[in-house]
């Protein structure tokens, strides 16, 4: 027969029991849930805020080299004539240089400014400069291209 004052309301057996073990079980849960890992960042979220950032794919994909000062020779970070995209998590305009040591001609990203590289500029910047003087533009100077070719942004 039901007895009311063993049921879970009225401090039972059963009650007492489940009592007992309803703070360890919270605990476990929560540790659960605190252990599990956060989703690792991926594409452009990748780059850190006040970082200038250059991926060696399309979309913030394949390496990533993150940057916060002028950089004459990206070989030495291994991005040189590599990158494909771009995000400039900066205030900063920043001058990118077909050669090292900011020569060659130059184009420019925004500050804040994120995208693929208009197909041409792929794979060809080897310097970074933040803010400062800019090179001659890239614009009618591209590897290969015919002195007549104007284009008008960095990202296509």
């Amino acid at each position: 027969m039901f007895d009311p004052k063993e049921s879970f309301t009225h401090g039972g057996t059963v009650g007492k029991k489940l009592h007992k073990w309803a703070l360890p079980l919270a605990a476990a849960a929560a540790l659960t849930v605190l252990a599990t890992p956060a989703q690792a960042a991926d594409g452009y979220d990748r780059c850190q805020d006040g970082y200038y950032c250059l991926f060696s794919g399309l979309d913030g994909t394949g390496d990533i080299v993150q940057i916060k000062s002028d950089t004459p020779d990206l070989a030495a970070l291994g991005i040189a004539d590599r990158a494909k995209s771009d995000w400039n998590r900066t205030g900063s305009w920043i001058h990118l240089f077909s050669e090292a040591n900011y020569e060659g001609c130059s184009a420019v990203t925004t500050p804040r400014g994120k995208g693929n590289f208009y197909i041409d500029f792929r794979d060809f910047f080897d310097s970074v400069r933040f803010d400062g003087a800019n090179g001659p533009s890239c614009f009618a100077t591209l590897k290969g291209a015919d002195k007549g070719t104007v284009i008008t942004d960095s990202h296509g």
